[in-house]
């Protein structure tokens, strides 16, 4: 008796990989591209680019659409980058990337949040931060969401503080801030994409809560790992583990 031939389990996964790379291409740009036309007609709305608008409130109004357009179009990123990392359909392609000027360039990006919330970054021995084995942009997304959410909890006047060093083959990047903290037993759901458990960090902050499980798997993703840990007296302490380069 024959039996029907089967496509080996390889080749399936290749094929669920590719409907994959082309479900999330098409998602991309179906959703990107209308979100980024309304974020530059409600800009150029809300700046009277051609003339005023006439009421005040219509000015308000397209302010509000902008600002609206953008939290959507950051959650879209956000959701997308997901599927990929989850789907390991991203790419990563590690170099010798200094730590001191990935810092430097994600500090620049949240010069803004800064100034708004009065908080200082103070970076420990800066001249000397070692070097990791890390996809550029991979590294800078990490500390971004990493310095992000340390801002954001963080008293108004207060101070984060970033420190680095070596460990054997790995390079250990340190983040700690010096707000309220959180419950150790809340720190496994913020690791997982969607959830929010109802602590400090997420009151102070808008979304889904996917930045820390998306700095989670790019870790992961670079052949290293996050770890966070409630700080003595108060906070809370990010842990990034890279190698070396």
């Amino acid at each position: 008796m024959s039996h029907p031939a089967t496509t080996p389990s390889f080749e399936v996964e290749a094929i669920l990989d590719a409907q994959k790379r082309s479900f999330l291409r098409m998602v991309s740009h179906e959703l990107r591209t209308p979100l980024n036309s309304i974020l530059g007609f409600s800009e150029i709305l809300s700046a009277e680019l051609y003339g005023p608008l006439g009421a005040p409130r219509y000015k308000d109004y397209a302010e509000i659409i902008h600002q609206s357009g953008a939290r959507l179009l950051k959650l879209v990123n956000q959701v997308l980058e997901i599927a990929r990392l989850d789907g390991r359909t991203l790419d990563f392609e590690t170099s010798p990337e200094s730590v001191e000027l990935a810092v430097d360039d994600v500090l620049g990006t949240l010069r803004k949040d800064l100034a708004a919330r009065r908080v200082t970054v103070v970076v420990a021995g800066r001249e000397t931060l070692p070097t990791v084995a890390a996809d550029p942009q991979g590294l800078r997304t990490v500390l971004v969401n990493l310095l992000q959410n340390a801002v954001n909890v963080t008293p108004e006047n207060g101070v984060v503080q970033v420190s680095a060093c070596v460990r054997g083959e790995t390079v250990e990047i340190e983040i700690q801030d010096h707000g309220p903290g959180i419950d150790p037993a809340d720190i496994p759901r913020l690791m997982a994409p969607f959830e929010q458990a109802e602590t400090a960090l997420t009151r102070h902050s808008e979304g889904a809560g996917l930045g820390l499980p998306i700095c989670d798997l790019t870790c992961r993703a670079m052949a290293g790992s996050l770890s966070l840990t409630p700080s003595p007296g108060g906070g809370l302490t990010a842990i990034v583990i890279l190698p070396s380069a």
